[in-house]
């Protein structure tokens, strides 16, 4: 077995190994000729479909709507409602997901002549996905047609309940569904088990993908009926930035379609013409267009605060609005209920930590805490994921026994089915979710079971999960490598996230010139290298690790191999290079 830098155990516990299978990869010494090539390559790209890779269009990877089951039905309805003016309210779940599908549909209609309303359910008072109170009131109110986003792939009673009083019910989904399908007129889910195979390879989409392939369906139906030859037809890739960000915030896999729908809503977004969006950014302190991670890490948790401890439709609200003051003012709320959340979220995650080491060996971590806000549990579950190693289920328990649960998954180990099965087996009162993510609702009394359940069913699939984990290595720089043209230079084979990792560098061998604890236990270090160059570093939540501990600990004469992300400090007078770290090994 090959070790990158001959280093099998880590300051971290784990192995370190060469991304890509090339001899010259592994050859700390070789440096390629077109490093965006070897990065490409080594992320799965064939060497016939470099050129669609380094720069992805829609063109080059969007499908024919028509492949998916039940889309032209969807496109049909929605077409005839546009023609016939009538009243349409579109269903999102809080999530950034949902808010984003909802407001792209809104807008899309908006340019078609139709005005469509949203509707976001409070998460704290009606919980996840459609009920059926809501659509037959939503009926009641005078909808003739009701589109369901990022949910209703398992509102089998809700969905009955809204075909009783007659409103027609199309459901644009991406989670998980069973072999039996809820009553709807058009369910659009590429992760139907009835599905093409060609339909099924974009089961990676998020809802917002899935809406906007919906988006371009409808777009094309109208054109074929002779709709715009008295109006304009509306720019439908000017909704980019919209499928972007739900797309990166929702994590989902960026891979084939998902990545030319990120990397061309970037260069949307940069133009800033949706006002919410701007709004957004310029609450967010953003002084530049934004990247990939910002998606991910600045505007997406905004967008999110307004679901998970704020108002539930203030994310579309903003996303939707043309009043440049209204957007202000959305921004600016959206923004405090983040400093909110984040409060929130450390108190919960404290506890939930103290009682990880209760959990033993099991294979999921399932942690429940009374009064815990179920707003935040997903972001702690996520947290304790990491700190475990494991998959993690964290659970807000109410005063009358009923828990409010969300998890997240490990590579390797399909949560969303294991919760799926547990519904089935009488376990919880609800569940549902994708390989990486899961939600539930779930009794006091049956957390035992449902842990002896999950512990039983994914045991194997976590050890294999575990055992097979290893950080994995793109190149091999001296501190001077570590450089702005360097972050420039890699940066062309993104964008990276989910299913599409960013390069990580080590660095080194090095030592440790300066070491401190700043923030919320993050660890900042420079260090230098024998080249006379130094670098900083810092290693978010880590300082109480055994990396962390060994870095503060480190005396001048230990040097360090250190791994991590390469990116851009741009809060100095110019650009800088420095290093997220995600692991660390003595070089000698």
């Amino acid at each position: 077995m090959t070790f990158a830098l001959n280093i099998s155990r880590s300051l971290m516990g784990q192995p370190w190994r060469w991304r890509g299978e090339g001899a010259d990869a592994r050859d700390p010494s070789y440096l390629p000729d077109d490093l965006v090539t070897q990065l490409l390559m080594a992320r799965g790209c064939p060497r016939e479909a470099l050129e669609a890779h380094r720069n992805p269009t829609i063109r080059a990877f969007m499908p024919d709507p028509s492949l998916f089951r039940d889309m032209d039905t969807a496109a049909e309805r929605l077409a005839d409602a546009v023609q016939r003016g009538e009243d349409v309210r579109i269903f999102g779940d809080y999530d950034v997901d949902g808010a984003t599908s909802a407001a792209l549909l809104i807008r899309l209609l908006r340019d078609l002549g139709l005005e469509a309303k949203p509707y976001i359910p409070d998460r704290l008072m009606e919980g996840y996905g459609p009920s059926g109170e809501a659509l037959v009131r939503l009926a009641g109110e005078g909808a003739t047609l009701i589109v369901t986003v990022d949910c209703g792939a398992q509102a089998f009673e809700a969905l009955a309940m809204a075909k009783a009083t007659g409103v027609d019910v199309v459901v644009v989904d991406h989670h998980k569904c069973s072999a039996a399908l809820p009553e709807a007129l058009a369910l659009v889910n590429p992760n139907r088990l009835d599905e093409g195979d060609e339909a099924a390879t974009h089961g990676h989409l998020a809802a917002v993908g899935v809406a906007f392939l919906l988006g371009a369906a409808l777009v094309r139906l109208l054109r074929g009926r002779g709709w715009f030859a008295t109006r304009a037809e509306p720019a439908l890739m000017e909704l980019l930035d919209i499928v972007a960000l739900g797309t990166v915030a929702d994590v989902a896999q960026l891979r084939g379609l998902n990545r030319a729908f990120v990397a061309q809503g970037l260069k949307v977004m940069a133009k800033r013409r949706n006002i919410g969006l701007a709004a957004l950014i310029d609450a967010s302190r953003l002084t530049r267009a934004p990247l990939c991670h910002d998606l991910g890490f600045a505007l997406g948790p905004r967008i999110n605060a307004g679901g998970r401890v704020g108002q539930a439709d203030l994310g579309v609200r903003l996303l939707t609005t043309l009043d440049p003051a209204e957007a202000a003012r959305i921004a600016g709320q959206l923004d405090h209920y983040n400093e909110e959340r984040r409060a929130i979220e450390s108190t919960v995650q404290e506890q939930a930590e103290a009682l990880l080491d209760a959990q033993g060996n099991r294979a999921v971590a399932v942690i429940a805490g009374l009064g815990w806000h179920p707003g935040v549990i997903g972001i702690v579950a996520g947290r304790i994921k990491e700190k475990a190693g494991r998959p993690a289920i964290v659970i807000a328990l109410d005063e009358d026994g009923v828990g409010k649960g969300s998890g997240r998954s490990i590579s390797g180990v399909d949560l969303g089915a294991a919760v799926m099965a547990a519904k089935d087996s009488g376990l919880l009162v609800a569940g549902g979710g994708h390989a990486m993510a899961a939600g539930l609702t779930v009794a006091a009394d049956k957390l035992d079971a449902l842990a002896d359940f999950l512990d039983e069913r994914l045991a194997s699939a976590v050890a294999r999960a575990r055992d097979d984990r290893a950080l994995l290595i793109d190149a091999v720089l001296a501190p001077a490598g570590v450089n702005p043209e360097f972050v420039a230079a890699i940066e062309q084979g993104g964008p990276y996230g989910a299913g599409w990792p960013a390069p990580r560098i080590a660095a080194g061998p090095m030592r440790v010139v300066k070491a401190d604890v700043v923030g919320n236990g993050h660890l900042r270090a420079i260090m230098a290298g024998a080249d006379g160059r130094s670098i900083k570093t810092i290693a978010f939540r880590q300082a109480e690790s055994d990396m962390g501990q060994a870095i503060l600990g480190a005396s001048y004469d230990r040097r360090l191999w250190v791994a991590g992300r390469a990116k851009i400090d741009d809060w100095g007078s110019r650009p800088a290079a420095e290093l997220h770290l995600d692991d660390a090994a003595w070089a000698d």
